[in-house]
């Protein structure tokens, strides 16, 4: 976080120039919602789900892509905006934050700490590999601040886009794919398999509240920078981030449709053990020669998915007092980003100490959360893009509101499901 507020200035358009922004939401997105969620789904329904992937994809897109839009068109973040459009949207905001980002942060870090064990072999439990990796994301963002976060994403999803489409492309040889298609898939319509759907859309690609990451980062990007971040170009770099989520979210769900389906092994509730039956698995299929490249693969992805989310729940702690206390002084909020980043990890590695054996039920758990917030965050996202607070000529489109207010009651649609299986 930019300590100092000189103001932004004016440039040029260069797309080249403002990507940033979308390759930490890739980065936040691909992790868990993929390696797990994601390989689950392939490797226990098979190609069925496909829809599910796509439908999740489709229908969050306009309302993370309102993020940077507001941002680029106001120079405010979301969180401003909700402050604004009245006690409501903003607490309940709070309350969603509040209530998943402990247990994101401990989901994300435990599977990044069980394929670290797997990695690097050095006899630890999830618990210590948890806190050497939150310890070396903490100091990389205090001491590299928005710069090396940045420049290290960019190289990060460059390189895992890269691995896993290798891996992908080995996996549909032989007669995999038509194996995948042969076998009968178990019954989804039941209330384990409605569940899993809505934990699988929760964080697939992402969570909706990372449109108010995607808006601070945009900001940020534009403080950093000291040129102002136009609509084309937030557009565009959110695209290209968000398409490389979708698409990743694709290569892993075939890997478990693939490699998984029709195995007959269960998934572990352990975090070193499942990651451990993972990087096997596609071993065995594709060779042991590949399980170096898998397990590289998979560490990338989560210490990506680990280092952006230690970044994003400070940022928005911090842009949640300024707005409360109205103080606006970039030196304040990076007191508050200090304090944050330390304080939300440390209550994390707590939440592990008790529960790291069952991190799956917390996975689950986060991803319903996320899932049945998702119809009010883009409700809010919808308002602010299209009042008064958004100038005229960068509201969007009467189509792409269309599109938009479909996408919306899909979302609704699927909650209503959710609980009707839930509780009949």
């Amino acid at each position: 976080m930019k300590e100092n507020s000189s103001p932004v200035k004016t440039k040029p358009s260069s797309i080249l120039r403002s990507i940033g922004p979308g390759f930490l939401l890739a980065g936040a997105a691909i992790g868990v919602s993929h390696l797990v969620q994601a390989t689950r789904a392939g490797a226990d329904y098979g190609f069925l789900l496909w829809w599910v992937l796509i439908l999740a994809c489709v229908t969050k897109y306009p309302f993370l892509e309102f993020g940077p839009r507001f941002a680029a068109g106001t120079g405010r973040h979301l969180i401003s905006g909700y402050k604004k459009l009245g006690k409501f949207p903003f607490w309940t905001f709070v309350f969603i934050t509040v209530g998943s980002m402990f247990i994101i942060q401990a989901a994300v870090t435990v599977v990044t700490a069980g394929i670290a064990e797997r990695l690097f072999g050095l006899g630890l439990s999830s618990f210590y590999w948890s806190l050497i990796i939150l310890t070396a994301c903490i100091g990389l963002l205090l001491i590299g601040k928005y710069p090396a976060l940045d420049k290290s994403m960019k190289i990060i999803i460059s390189f895992l886009g890269v691995a896993t489409l290798i891996a992908v492309s080995f996996a549909f040889g032989g007669e995999r794919f038509e194996n995948a298609l042969e076998n009968t898939p178990p019954d989804v319509w039941n209330k384990a398999g409605i569940a899993f759907i809505i934990s699988f859309m929760g964080w697939m690609p992402i969570p909706l509240d990372a449109s108010v990451w995607h808006s601070i980062w945009t900001r940020e990007k534009a403080l950093s920078t000291n040129r102002k971040t136009s609509i084309r170009e937030a557009f565009a770099d959110f695209n290209i981030g968000y398409l490389a989520a979708a698409f990743i979210g694709v290569l892993f769900f075939s890997m478990g449709a693939l490699i998984m389906f029709g195995s007959g092994v269960g998934f572990s509730g352990n975090g070193v053990e499942f990651s451990g039956q993972l990087i096997d698995l596609y071993g065995k299929t594709l060779g042991s020669w590949s399980k170096p490249l898998v397990a590289v693969a998979a560490f990338v992805t989560m210490f990506s998915t680990t280092l952006a989310v230690t970044d994003a729940f400070p940022r928005v702690i911090s842009e949640i007092f300024s707005s409360l206390k109205q103080e606006q002084k970039e030196s304040s909020k990076w007191k508050n980003y200090r304090l944050s980043v330390l304080i939300i990890p440390s209550l994390s590695l707590f939440i592990l100490f008790f529960f790291s054996a069952s991190f799956t039920v917390l996975i689950d758990f986060a991803t319903a959360l996320s899932f049945l917030s998702a119809p009010f965050l883009a409700w809010f996202n919808y308002k602010l893009v299209t009042g008064k607070q958004m100038p005229e000529a960068e509201r969007p489109g009467k189509n792409y509101r269309i599109f938009s207010m479909l996408c919306f009651f899909i979302l609704i649609l699927f909650n209503l499901v959710y609980l009707y299986t839930l509780f009949s």
